[in-house]
């Protein structure tokens, strides 16, 4: 068993854990490049779950992203009219970030996010770590950044696995992910206009490798238990919890559950309920877990 969230530990060690971090970001953004790289053409127009966004403007998106991450780490005025943009319509603002993306052929698009991605990853390395990065939430420390980066990378590359019926394989990369989702949990209730909660939550997960990963107060009331895996598509908003094994003891776990969101900006639509089920990787998961009863 081990604690999810890493030792904040001195400069020399933030150093180490930004070095580790980014290595995640390249290894999820290459998994990323491995299902994108052979798709024709066509397959770019797929529609993802999100509603009518196609594969195509899951890769707009993360551009973009990308993009506005190095301004928020080179340029700060530049970064602060582009929030100004999008304060007072952060949904329009996104679907409009993606619009470029339309215009442009499949090659262009492919390479203006490797360059994106390229040039946010060597502002990351020359920037201050003491360094508070502002965002469309709130500021963030320099790793909290980049876990954020990662999060968005696998949340959009889960969208484009599931348009293309892709398999989701566990790494031990979800510990990252699964805690900014457990870190957010203030601004998921506050993004709801929920009072956030004064009891703790506690959060016990497995990972890939069997290793329990644990957050929060030992012995509170308020527990959510359950797969790595299926903590992070619920955080990230691309499962709904009743399609997944996450368990929430205790009202305000169950309500967080119901609404986690482990990213910035307004609620997001979520997923429906049963809305993956029928598809093959999912009948099959169902059908092993009954021959296992």
């Amino acid at each position: 068993m081990s604690t999810g969230r890493p030792s904040a530990g001195g400069v020399d060690d933030n150093c180490v854990q930004l070095d580790l971090l980014l290595r995640d970001v390249a290894a999820e953004t290459g998994c990323l490049m491995s299902m994108l790289l052979p798709l024709p053409v066509v397959a770019w127009e797929k529609a993802t779950p999100a509603e009518g966004w196609t594969v195509r403007d899951q890769v707009s998106h993360l551009t973009f992203s990308d993009n506005a991450a190095y301004l928020a780490l080179t340029d700060r005025a530049a970064f602060t009219q582009l929030l100004a943009e999008a304060q007072p319509d952060p949904i329009a603002f996104v679907d409009r970030a993606n619009m470029p993306g339309q215009t442009i052929g499949v090659p262009e698009l492919l390479s203006g996010f490797v360059q994106a991605r390229v040039q946010m990853v060597h502002s990351l390395r020359a920037v201050d770590r003491q360094t508070r990065v502002p965002w469309f939430g709130p500021p963030m420390s320099v790793l909290s950044f980049v876990t954020a980066r990662l999060m968005e990378t696998w949340a959009h590359g889960q969208d484009v696995r599931d348009a293309l019926g892709a398999e989701t394989v566990a790494t031990d990369r979800l510990r990252h992910i699964a805690d900014i989702g457990v870190r957010t949990l203030p601004n998921s209730f506050r993004a709801h206009g929920r009072p956030i909660p004064a009891v703790p939550v506690r959060v016990e997960i497995t990972g890939p490798s069997g290793e329990l990963w644990v957050w929060g107060e030992r012995g509170a009331k308020n527990r959510v238990t359950g797969s790595a895996l299926d903590f992070c598509l619920v955080v990230t908003q691309r499962r709904h919890p009743g399609d997944t094994d996450v368990s929430a003891e205790g009202a305000v776990a169950a309500e967080w559950m119901s609404m986690a969101q482990a990213f910035a900006g307004p609620p997001g639509a979520g997923r429906r309920a049963g809305q993956f089920f029928g598809r093959p990787a999912e009948q099959a998961a169902a059908l092993g877990d009954e021959r296992h009863d």
